[in-house]
């Protein structure tokens, strides 16, 4: 069968990230695996209640990989995909698989079988091996960040409590200083208001002498 690149990409989506391949050792030629892992954490929190909504996809991405680890001629991953599509709990589907696949591979064997099955399962393991060690990497470094930004604005809203608690402070004490300007200014005020109304009389005195005399020239004079 026909061999192509096992793109892990689906697992964590980003199309802009560079692709680091790897080499995967088989007993065919040996094939490469194009690796990536996203720039950002897909979900930080997740309820184990709610289904993970990356499971389909990320399952699918899974059995292409597998499907590009298949090499030519019959193997377990043809009597794996027979089986599949027949019946995994019926002994015929793997008896018909198994005479099929012996007439396409005379020297299958049981053991052939169960020795490339393991050798399938060891390759999705180091690849799940990685994703799960960048993963939890990723995730760590944004639990990082979290909680630095959750520090930074720990503080700020404390600098601004104090803040808020001096104005608060300031604003009763101008209350205050409000209250006490009319008993504080009474005296002035009722100084000042004599003043005023003295002079008042006073000029009227004054002018009224003068006018007095005034009078008395006009009619004596």
């Amino acid at each position: 069968m026909a061999k192509e690149l096992f793109n892990w990409k689906g697992l964590f989506i980003n199309e802009d990230q560079s692709t680091a391949k790897e080499e995967i050792p088989e007993p065919a030629p040996s094939k490469q695996f194009e690796n990536k892992f996203p720039d950002q954490q897909q979900q930080h929190f997740s309820e184990s209640t709610i289904p993970n909504p990356f499971l389909t996809e990320i399952l699918a991405v899974y059995e292409k990989g597998f499907d590009s680890l298949n090499s030519s001629g019959f193997d377990f991953f043809e009597l794996y995909k027979s089986v599949i599509a027949v019946s995994t709990t019926n002994p015929q589907s793997y008896q018909m698989a198994f005479t099929m696949g012996k007439t396409l591979t005379p020297g299958l064997s049981k053991t052939m079988l169960l020795d490339k099955a393991n050798y399938y399962i060891s390759e999705i393991e180091k690849v799940h091996a990685k994703f799960d060690s960048d993963g939890n990497a990723k995730k760590a470094a944004l639990d990082q960040t979290i909680s630095s930004q959750k520090q930074s604005l720990s503080k700020n809203v404390v600098d601004l409590e104090v803040k808020i608690a001096e104005l608060q402070k300031e604003l009763e004490t101008k209350k205050q200083e409000l209250v006490k300007i009319d008993s504080t200014t009474k005296e002035q005020y009722s100084a000042l208001q004599l003043k005023i109304e003295a002079n008042n009389l006073a000029k009227s005195k004054i002018v009224e002498s003068i006018n007095t005399v005034i009078t008395g020239i006009n009619q004596y004079l």
